[in-house]
């Protein structure tokens, strides 16, 4: 007995040992408020830039055009009328910012940008020629900068509305199940439908009163509802929601009809929310989204609890209905 408690006591010490042997002293640095630092001329023109800008050096972006033109000489040389030599970089290719340079006397635009391919390919460009034909370099960036094109959106209107109207019309012959109108007993679909739409209003707030908070959001991107503003942390959470919510709208949809009917109903279900997303997102551009945003959720809401949301249980079969009277799968009489 002694000896296994002496070899407890060993193996503990032994233990002890071995930790301190692979810890290390750690001195941490007393850190200083930005408040207490100081930055010279050049620095605080670069936060400053970068405050109004949402980028500076070393950021990246990706040319969305199909071409852009760059010069090798200095701004200057450019402002003075100097013969220059131009060069183009071409649709997808990526570049870094590697320096930003005012010129006051420039009369076209005083902001210069000089932006690197590679180690080679190096030049400058008016900050108003670049930026409407670059992306930042991140997929959300990119998924903003698609959806917000103005021919996609043009082009999202006539698809979507033609998609509607065909399924109005599929769905009015064939009595198919459709929200709002012949929905299926699940408040899933109807509450998708409205988080689109009011998440379109709020999108379109956003840009509307606070136009640099989503600037801002456009160069630095994150899925995280609780690393930015209020503003832009509702809004996340929205979109977190709308997925969440669409999973089980399509759940209970699977539950409830067949394959085939499930399938166009879910189709008419998409179209829905499309036509939401630019109903409400232009509206509100115009200040009457938030008008039609209050009578869309009583309609919808009210379509539901009225004409789709099973309150009875039928006494012969079990089977579930939304009002009394004779059952459509036994035919039994409900009083």
């Amino acid at each position: 007995m002694r000896t296994k408690h002496y070899s407890h006591i060993v193996l503990f010490v032994s233990a002890i040992f071995c930790l301190l042997t692979l810890s290390s002293c750690y001195h941490q640095k007393p850190k200083t408020h930005d408040a207490f630092v100081e930055y010279n001329e050049r620095q605080r023109d670069s936060i400053s830039f970068s405050s109004s800008r949402h980028y500076t050096k070393n950021y990246n972006f990706v040319v969305k055009a199909d071409s852009i033109t760059l010069v090798h000489q200095q701004p200057e040389e450019v402002a003075s009328g100097l013969p220059i030599d131009s060069f183009e970089v071409y649709k997808h290719n990526h570049l870094v910012v590697a320096d930003i340079r005012m010129l006051s006397a420039d009369s076209v635009d005083s902001v210069w940008v000089q932006i690197a391919r590679d180690q080679t390919t190096i030049g400058w460009i008016h900050e108003s020629d670049l930026l409407p034909n670059v992306v930042p370099d991140d997929p959300i960036s990119q998924f903003i900068s698609t959806f917000s094109d103005i021919h996609l959106l043009i082009f999202l209107i006539v698809i979507s509305f033609i998609a509607a109207g065909y399924l109005a019309r599929t769905f009015t012959r064939k009595k198919a199940r459709i929200v709002h109108f012949n929905d299926i007993d699940s408040v899933y679909p109807t509450l998708l439908a409205v988080v689109v739409a009011a998440s379109a209003t709020f999108y379109a707030s956003i840009q509307t009163f606070a136009p640099e908070v989503w600037r801002h959001f456009y160069y630095h991107p994150t899925l995280n509802p609780f690393s930015v503003p209020t503003l832009l942390s509702i809004f996340l959470i929205s979109v977190w929601s709308i997925i969440i919510i669409a999973l089980a709208a399509v759940d209970d949809t699977l539950h409830l009809l067949n394959k085939a009917d499930a399938i166009l109903y879910l189709c008419g279900l998409g179209a829905v929310c499309a036509v939401n997303y630019i109903v409400f997102s232009i509206s509100t551009l115009y200040y009457i989204g938030y008008i039609f945003l209050a009578l869309y959720i009583y309609f919808a809401f009210d379509r539901y609890y009225n004409y789709s949301m099973a309150k009875y249980i039928c006494g012969n079969c079990g089977a579930k209905l939304v009002h009394k009277g004779r059952c459509p799968h036994c035919g039994a009489t409900n009083e």
